[in-house]
C-alpha cells in the first residue's frame, strides 16, 4: 500500500516575512499514540529530533515540543507531511510546554 503525503500548508519560510532567522513560530509535536518509531522524522529533521534506544524520536534540545527555527521550517513541514503514521504536527509556538521537567 502506498501512502500519499499530506499537503504541506502555511506560508513558505523562504518567501519573505521577518528577517529574524531565529524566530520561532511553531513547535514539533509527536502524537505518541500514533508513532511507532520508524525514524523518518529523525532523518528529515535531525537537528531537532534524534532516536532514543528504541528508535522513537526525542528532542535534541530537551524540550517536549522542540521549537522550529525559521531555517528549519521547510524541513519540519516535510517531516510532518512524510510521517507514515501521521504522528507529527506543527503547533503554535506558545501552545505547548517547553520542557518535560
Amino acid at each position: 500500500m502506498h501512502l500519499t503525503p499530506r499537503a504541506v500548508t502555511g506560508p513558505d519560510p523562504d518567501s519573505g516575512g521577518t528577517s529574524d532567522a531565529g524566530a520561532v513560530a511553531e513547535r514539533v509535536h509527536v502524537d505518541w499514540t500514533r508513532c511507532d518509531g520508524r525514524g523518518l522524522c529523525t532523518e528529515l529533521l535531525g537537528e531537532l529530533l534524534a532516536e532514543d534506544d528504541w528508535g522513537y524520536p526525542v528532542s535534541t534540545t530537551g524540550e517536549v515540543a522542540p521549537a522550529v527555527p525559521r531555517r528549519l521550517q521547510r524541513a519540519a513541514r516535510l517531516a510532518v507531511a512524510e510521517c507514515p503514521r501521521m504522528a507529527l504536527s506543527l503547533r503554535g509556538g506558545d501552545a505547548l510546554p517547553q520542557s518535560a521537567g
